[in-house]
């Protein structure tokens, strides 16, 4: 019984060293690991449009040309438009920061408070230190200034798209020559599985999310907001994080709507139509196409929000929801790891479509 209760011990104290082995290692490989997660998503969204043109005959060499080529012209028109927009807001949002500062003072005036309830309520909300030195400016050119600083290693994301392109390919013909015939066909049934639910998410969420970002930005523009487009590309950003992503970079552009004009009607109609977009695409359109992968629990997501900040920062944040998903994913293909795949969901119909679902693929 003592010899049972070591060995439990030990094996606890084993996991959580290697847990957190693994966060030290993550944190300091962040600079080759960051790219790495991107190329694999990159490599999902583009696998279908590779494969298209393997099937029609065109070399693999050719097709991976094709590839990179794509995903060049791509992310040096989105990096413009980011960067150009990012210079107009930060040239131009010192404007709306007085209109803040005029509208904050001309409300405290109207509560007729005397000096001294004044100065404890400023420093209370802290609004000189939000807007001092444009605070709230470089923290929204920060967080697009942390995603383009991750393209800075493009080429290494480019050679990481290549070699995952290509092992999807070839991996399956490498299984056949290392195991005999059943286990392969286990082998390379399980990688399937695996290979088209990830498939799924890291398309079905990209299309959507940028679906989402785009209908969001052409409302904003269609009614003459400020920085359209960072906005938009924002929305498509903080969709990967479920739920409360979307509200948050909702909530952005309508403080700022509502100093841009000088009615409260515009604002509070254009963040109404964002809202009935975020919930028509977030909780019609995407469970429909994406099913119970997106089934996880609030306290993963939480924690992984908070664990992928801590690690990887900005960037960490919106990936660790992905890799939280992807996980999962895996997890639920394999019989043993498949109970960790059941905790880690939240709504138990979704878990029991999964378990019959997955059992069923075996």
């Amino acid at each position: 019984m003592v010899k049972a209760d070591n060995n439990k011990f030990l094996n606890i104290a084993a996991g959580l060293f290697l847990a957190g082995f693994s966060v030290y290692v993550m944190k300091e490989l962040s600079s080759i690991l960051i790219p790495f997660v991107l190329a694999v998503i990159i490599a999902f969204v583009f696998e279908p449009f590779y494969s298209w043109m393997l099937s029609k005959k065109v070399p693999s060499f050719l097709a991976v040309i094709a590839v990179i080529i794509a995903l060049v012209i791509i992310s040096n028109i989105a990096s413009v438009f980011i960067i150009a927009s990012i210079n107009s807001f930060s040239s131009d949002f010192s404007v709306y920061e007085k209109k803040f500062t005029d509208f904050f003072n001309s409300l405290i005036q109207s509560l007729h408070l005397s000096p001294e309830e004044t100065q404890n309520l400023n420093e209370f909300l802290k609004i000189s230190n939000l807007l001092q030195q444009g605070s709230f400016t470089n923290f929204i050119a920060g967080f697009f200034t942390s995603f383009l600083s991750v393209f800075g290693d493009f080429i290494l994301i480019l050679f990481y798209v290549i070699f995952i392109l290509s092992e999807m390919i070839h991996i399956k013909e490498r299984i056949r020559i290392a195991f005999k015939d059943r286990k392969a066909d286990n082998i390379i049934s399980t990688l399937d599985r695996i290979f088209i639910d990830v498939r799924k998410y890291i398309t079905g969420k990209t299309l959507i999310s940028l679906i989402l970002g785009t209908l969001s930005g052409f409302v904003l523009w269609l009614f003459g907001v400020d920085f359209y487009f960072i906005w938009g590309f924002l929305i498509f950003l903080m969709h990967f994080i479920p739920s409360i992503g979307a509200l948050i970079a909702i909530s952005l552009p309508s403080m700022v709507m509502f100093l841009q004009f000088d009615n409260i009607f515009t604002p509070i109609f254009v963040t109404v139509l964002l809202l009935v977009l975020q919930n028509v695409i977030g909780n019609i359109v995407e469970p429909k196409f994406l099913g119970d992968q997106l089934d996880l629990s609030p306290l993963l997501l939480l924690l992984s929000l908070f664990l992928g900040g801590y690690i990887w920062g900005i960037v960490g944040m919106v990936l660790s929801v992905p890799i939280v998903s992807m996980i999962k994913i895996i997890l639920l293909n394999f019989e043993s790891t498949r109970p960790i795949a059941i905790l880690m969901s939240y709504k138990t119909s979704e878990i029991e479509k999964d378990v019959l679902k997955h059992s069923k693929g075996k």
